[in-house]
């Protein structure tokens, strides 16, 4: 029993023992949590602030590259341009575009171009050789009135396009055009072309284009979203529109410009062109919105956030032409 008695002393001295030796007290306890708390604080922080920087960063860098893109893409576009509507012409054939009266959009660029058609003509048996038709191409600037669930609540730039069909002696019937087609080459329905005989300048023939009864079918297409929808008579306005003065041939034409000032996308300078008509030349520019891609609202330009608004322009020279007796 005295033996039992001297193990069970001998092991309670050495449980003090440990306890004395490895163990905290609380004030050290609460010493060391103070401590956490003030390293580790300021280094969330810190992480978070690096995280929201990359992220809006990253936004402005998507904003300019789909800008670049875009206007890359509208080049090649009016490279192949035979004639370009300036302002006064848009509004002379506004009428014959689709969704005339719509308030969401307007059209900025405008344009006849040749597109190639490969491999549409037959020469003997399986050979086959290119050919062009004419078509006409509308880019619209659009902002919808209310919140969409697929769109920005910036606005977004689309591209509208109808086209001429190939012509066959021995091809197929197309719905409400005479003559015959090749097979999957008809005309585009309400595709006409336009008429350069008779009198007056090319200027004025191509103003009084006219669409054919068919209905379009053709729907817009979106090019890109996120431009900027600020508007020139904002309580901080957007950047005005300006053009080129290197000679007198330059017309502006931008959503503000003749009847579509009353859209809901009058007086935004978000995408517009200026128009040599002259000499088939545009010079487009466009602003992008890298505020939309972080939040819902407050997406205006200002002058403390004008970095989110990327813009950028370039100048293009169709290379086709047209003549008339």
């Amino acid at each position: 029993m005295s033996t039992l008695k001297f193990l069970i002393k001998s092991q309670l001295k050495r449980s003090r023992l440990v306890q004395q030796v490895n163990g905290f007290t609380m004030i050290e306890l609460l010493i060391a949590m103070i401590l956490a708390f003030l390293i580790i604080t300021p280094l969330l922080g810190f992480m978070v602030n690096i995280m929201d920087t990359d992220r809006k960063e990253q936004a402005k860098a998507n904003s300019e590259q789909e800008i670049q893109a875009a206007l890359d893409y509208i080049a090649r576009d009016l490279q192949q341009a035979i004639y370009i509507y300036d302002a006064d012409g848009i509004e002379a054939i506004k009428n014959q575009l689709p969704n005339s009266s719509a308030t969401d959009r307007v059209p900025v660029v405008v344009f006849w171009k040749r597109e190639l058609v490969n491999q549409a003509l037959t020469i003997t048996g399986t050979e086959k050789d290119d050919t062009f038709v004419y078509s006409l191409v509308a880019y619209y600037l659009i902002k919808d009135a209310t919140s969409s669930s697929t769109w920005s609540n910036a606005a977004r730039i689309a591209r509208w396009q109808i086209k001429d069909g190939v012509p066959a002696s021995t091809g197929v019937d197309c719905t409400g055009y005479t003559g015959k087609y090749i097979s999957g080459n008809c005309p585009s329905p309400g595709f006409t072309l336009f008429k350069l005989d008779g009198v007056g300048t090319i200027n004025d023939k191509m103003n009084a284009w006219v669409k054919a009864t068919e209905t379009y079918t053709a729907d817009t297409t979106v090019l890109v979203d996120f431009i900027d929808q600020t508007k020139t008579d904002d309580t901080t306005p957007a950047p005005a529109a300006t053009c080129p003065t290197d000679n007198n041939t330059w017309q502006k034409v931008s959503p503000n410009t003749a009847s579509f000032n009353t859209r809901n996308t009058g007086k935004m300078t978000g995408f517009y062109a200026c128009i040599d008509r002259v000499n088939t030349t545009a010079q487009v520019t466009l602003r992008g919105n890298a505020l939309a891609r972080l939040q819902s609202n407050n997406l205006n330009y200002t002058d403390t956030n004008k970095t989110y608004f990327p813009s950028a322009s370039i100048r293009v020279q169709g290379r086709g032409y047209l003549f008339t007796k």
